[in-house]
């Protein structure tokens, strides 16, 4: 493989993550969660066609089909028009805590939105709040599990229609069946990162079903087959790559977000903060899903 790597646009994001790939704009979309901004990036000239504003910090966010956006904020999920700005509330997470939000999201392809909480600074034995949510199309949360100190990466594997979520905190990306009623059930062990000195971030899947992470800590992104096995490691001139997914008008090339400063982890290269474009990597991806949160059935 002949691997190309390329900074996207000039934006540098303190907390860089969540990128989304719309595949009728041909843009990349991707949130500064420290920051509290959505931007829009046309990846053929690299300028930014469009920033939003929400409450920082934020979490995540989705393409709802109506063309809001669906926005995990810190202990509440909302619907957000970019035309107008309004926010609406939908949902509220039952925790509390100063150390305790939203983090990672993603839209599953009957409309719904599933997304996870990070809480950091617990003491040594203390279980984190929150843990996994999924809100429905007609605004109903339910919560699927607890016990995960740091949700990243959640995405449906395309093989076998299980779903994979990153704990970060306990460097290991987990994997369960989505049961009919909706919740999850026989939580697996998928893998764990530790020999690659890092724990896992953002994750998504290529078609072939081969798992690709940004190993956060150890500045590159990896794919793992089916099974487990590691077959590929993709060094990246950065300190800390947060999130990836797949995009491109074959969505055959993967944009991976990074962190410059996110209170915990900071880094001075020169690219840090940086979206880049990963292309040569003999992969794709599929096109990402909408949300229909709000919207009548």
């Amino acid at each position: 493989m002949t691997i190309d790597i390329e900074p996207v646009g000039s934006v540098r994001a303190a907390l860089g993550e969540c990128p989304i790939w719309d595949t009728e704009s041909q843009r990349l979309w991707f949130m500064d969660c420290r920051a509290g901004l959505i931007h829009q990036i046309d990846p053929a000239t690299g300028r930014t066609v469009a920033t939003s504003h929400v409450p920082a910090p934020a979490g995540s966010f989705a393409l709802n089909a109506d063309g809001r956006l669906v926005v995990a904020l810190r202990e509440t999920i909302a619907l957000y028009d970019l035309a107008t700005g309004v926010q609406q509330t939908i949902a509220q997470i039952e925790d509390r805590h100063p150390n305790l939000r939203l983090n990672d999201g993603e839209a599953l392809a009957d409309g719904s939105f599933i997304v996870g909480t990070i809480h950091v600074f617990r003491n040594e034995g203390e279980p984190p709040l929150g843990g996994l949510y999924r809100l429905y199309p007609n605004g109903r949360l339910v919560k699927l599990d607890s016990n995960i100190g740091i949700t990243n990466g959640p995405c449906i594997s395309p093989v076998d229609g299980r779903f994979y979520v990153s704990d970060s905190s306990v460097r290991t990306i987990y994997s369960y069946v989505i049961a009919t009623d909706g919740t999850l059930a026989d939580r697996r062990v998928f893998v764990n990162t530790q020999a690659y000195a890092s724990g896992p971030d953002g994750c998504c899947f290529d078609s072939d079903g081969g798992l690709w992470t940004a190993l956060v800590h150890a500045g590159a992104i990896a794919r793992f087959a089916p099974d487990g096995v590691l077959t590929h490691k993709i060094e990246l001139p950065l300190t800390h790559p947060a999130s990836l997914c797949f995009g491109g008008e074959n969505l055959d090339e993967l944009f991976v977000t990074s962190i410059r400063d996110s209170g915990r982890l900071r880094g001075d290269k020169p690219l840090d903060g940086a979206v880049l474009r990963v292309r040569g990597i003999d992969a794709q991806g599929r096109a990402p899903a909408r949300t229909r949160i709000g919207m009548a059935s």
